[in-house]
């Protein structure tokens, strides 16, 4: 499962709002190769494909890909406005380890394939 914040929900909801999309979509949570720690996170904004999983979280449908959800069970998405920068943030119990930017992550069966 993959839940979403309140503040990410309010989020997703604004940017849905101004930006209507055809069909019943929501927030999609996947990975990709990429970056110095193996995996990147990608989100964007669709609607349910044939293979995907989907959750309800505060009202927002959340949907992941078969090949992403094994590294991203677990995680809630949040939105973070800091000094920094502002933007949907992932918390992921599956990383192991994640470059110094926090824009890439490495999960447990990653590394013991590195290792190999």
């Amino acid at each position: 499962m993959i839940t979403i914040t309140d503040r990410g929900a309010e989020k997703v909801r604004e940017f849905l709002d101004s930006n209507p999309q055809e069909g019943d979509a929501g927030l999609r949570v996947g990975v990709r190769g990429g970056g110095c720690s193996g995996f990147q996170y990608v989100l964007a904004f669709d609607t349910k494909r044939e293979g995907d999983m989907s959750f309800s979280s505060h009202g927002i449908t959340v949907l992941c890909d078969g090949q992403s959800f094994p590294y991203v069970t677990g995680s809630t998405i949040d939105y973070v406005d800091a000094l920094t920068g502002a933007g949907f943030k992932v918390e992921n119990p599956n990383v192991t380890a994640a470059c110094g930017c926090g824009s890439s992550f490495r999960v447990e069966d990653e590394e013991q394939v590195s290792a190999v």
